[in-house]
This record gives C-alpha cells, structure tokens and sequence, in this order.
C-alpha cells in the first residue's frame, strides 16, 4: 500500500474525521455495515455496485486500522471472513446519517440513480426519497 512521505499535518478534529470516514467508499461501506450488521466480503462488494476489488480491500484494510470495521475469521473450511462495525464504528453512523439528511435537502438530483443503499436507508425513505 502506498505510503506518503510526509505525514498529514492534522490540525482540527473535523479533519481527523473526514480522514478517517471521508471519501467516497468508506461512509458507503460503514452504512452497508450498519444497515446489514454483519457481511462477508462478497456480500459487501455485492452490496457497493461499481466498487473494484482492490477499493474495497484497501478501504476495509484502512477502517480496521482505524478501529471502525472489524474483521472476523473463522477456521473453517473453506475459510469464513465476516465484516461489521465496532464501537467506533457505530458511533460514526448518527454522523452520516445526519449528513444524509442535510444533504438529501441540498443536493437536487433529478435522476432515479440513488445507490441501492440509500434506497433502503430510512432516512432517504424519511425524506420522501428525493
């Protein structure tokens, strides 16, 4: 995995934050996780649409590093791996969910392209499902 050559100079927390859940796959998968509690791997990519492999692993690899995700390995053959959220993890959820609503009030999409997620959120359904 890549690694900068500087580290990030961090200054506020809300920067924290967004390093930690922002972009675009991280809050999509900590919302997957808290709609479905726990996932395999293949369920999960299932669940994302459009995401490559490589994404996903990397993206889960940086959330378990940050305590949000926790993988779970059973030994069993074959070998069964699951996803679900920690703590930490749980505790983000409010937090995106609340950006949902603030931005399902500014954001006017007039396309029926909402990720199958957001479909099942009951903040979208809350929202009329604009």
């Amino acid at each position: 995995m890549y690694k900068p050559k500087l580290e990030k100079d961090i200054r506020c927390p809300l920067e924290y934050g967004l390093e930690i859940f922002g972009g675009k796959w991280k809050s999509r998968i900590i919302c997957v996780l808290a709609q479905n509690e726990k996932l395999r791997y293949s369920e999960l990519r299932n669940e994302m649409t459009n995401i490559t492999d490589a994404v996903l692993a990397i993206s889960l690899k940086e959330l378990i590093e940050n305590n949000l995700i926790k993988r779970q390995q059973y030994n069993c053959v074959p070998v069964k791996v699951e996803y679900s959220l920690t703590e930490k993890g749980i505790s983000v959820v409010p937090i995106l969910q609340n950006i949902c609503k603030w931005s399902s009030i500014y954001y006017n999409n007039k396309n029926d392209d909402k990720l199958p997620q957001c479909k099942k959120c009951k903040y979208f359904v809350e929202l009329g499902g604009k």
